[in-house]
């Protein structure tokens, strides 16, 4: 019944709000900031997951506006932020904002807003490591190949592996991403020093991963 009463106000305001703007022309529409928390709250009547998915929906919808597209580089990345963060305190067990931010707004060939959005990533992960790993390890990876700022990358990974220590449900590929990222980046000695923390752990189960490791740390070593 709460569903369905919030849905009924959005519905009522939307069709207010056309008939005051009356006939829609081709213009972009700021995107502007999100209401207060507790604003949001309110009008979610005390169940805001609801209202968070729809306002996923209306986030996703707004480079498409009467008349026009807009190219996601036209708009304010501070603002998007500010939507994301939003949602993401409505419903904290969602995943549609880490991902918009790690895999949609990161695809504007702009090092600025590219940074503004895995920034976000980094900033969210911690909170929720579990369920979040994955979108620290994507923002890694933007950094890396995207971005091209390796020691960036390196550093996102070095606190997707930080909080996922003692979290075996995290993959073992996402827990090492930090260690290759690395030995790509020449850095032996601290390669070598998380590699053989890594083995001596008894995270690793493994026999196949655990040969691979060794041999990578003995190859290191040999260097």
């Amino acid at each position: 019944m709460r569903v369905m009463a919030v849905f009924t106000l959005l519905l009522a305001g939307q069709v207010a709000l056309a008939l005051w703007r009356g006939v829609p022309e081709a213009g972009a529409h700021p995107l502007g900031r999100p209401p207060s928390l507790s604003a949001s709250r309110l009008a979610s009547l005390d169940d805001p997951v609801p209202l968070a998915k729809m306002l996923d929906l209306y986030l996703q919808a707004h480079d498409v506006q009467p008349g026009l597209s807009l190219p996601w580089r036209e708009l304010d990345y501070g603002e998007v932020v500010a939507w994301l963060e939003h949602i993401l305190q409505l419903d904290p067990q969602g995943q549609y904002p880490l991902l918009a931010a790690a895999r949609l707004y990161t695809q504007v060939p702009d090092a600025q807003r590219q940074r503004l959005m895995t920034d976000f990533v980094a900033a969210q992960y911690p909170q929720d490591p579990l369920n979040r790993w994955r979108w620290m390890a994507h923002v890694a990876y933007v950094a890396k190949v995207q971005m091209k700022d390796p020691e960036l990358a390196v550093r996102y990974a070095a606190e997707l592996r930080q909080y996922a220590e003692g979290l075996p449900q995290v993959p073992a590929w996402a827990r090492q991403m930090e260690i290759f990222l690395r030995m790509g980046q020449n850095d032996l000695d601290t390669a070598k020093a998380l590699l053989g923390a890594l083995l001596a752990s008894g995270q690793i189960h493994d026999d196949n991963e655990l040969r691979f490791l060794a041999q990578t740390l003995k190859e290191l070593e040999e260097k």
